[in-house]
């Protein structure tokens, strides 16, 4: 059994002014902050002797490793990234970074905005538009029925608000 992982398929390059930013903010974080405190910890655990039996040093040098490839990936994906920062001609139809207010059979309303794959956070209602329901709800507008596959089966959801910030 092999180690190789394929490659993570590369999402849509869209993002959201605030996306750009978050992402932008754990480049610094990571470049200018916690990567000059761990190469110090490690240089640290180095001065101590013995490497092959330094638990610090060798946690330190596994965390170097992490950041640079994270600092790598970050890098090229902002070189990437296209941010969308203009609203649609046509604010009554669902587009990328809309917030879009869908109500179920129930009456239950959510709330979702489409965002890049990048910015992806439910908890937050954040949705990426390479998702199932953002390919679902981009084009309608208001009062459109759509039906939306889920692992209890299709539903049918209806949109109630369509809103740009």
């Amino acid at each position: 059994m092999s180690r190789y992982r394929p490659p993570r398929p590369v999402g849509t390059p869209l993002i959201t002014p605030e996306g750009e930013a978050r992402l932008r903010a754990e480049l610094h974080e990571l470049w200018h902050v916690k990567r000059p405190q761990v190469t110090q910890a490690v240089s640290e655990a180095a001065a101590q002797g013995d490497r092959s039996e330094n638990a610090e040093y060798t946690y330190g040098k596994k965390m170097l490793r992490e950041i640079d490839s994270r600092v790598r990936f970050l890098s090229k994906r902002l070189e990437k990234l296209k941010i969308i920062e203009e609203r649609p001609t046509d604010p009554n139809k669902v587009y990328f970074g809309a917030w879009v207010t869908l109500e179920d059979e129930n009456g239950t309303e959510t709330r979702y905005r489409i965002v890049g794959p990048d910015e992806l956070d439910l908890k937050q209602g954040l949705i990426s538009i390479d998702s199932p329901l953002a390919r679902e709800l981009i084009g309608k507008t208001l009062d459109t029925e759509i039906n939306v596959q889920t692992p209890a089966g299709i539903q049918t959801r209806y949109i109630v608000a369509i809103d740009y910030p």
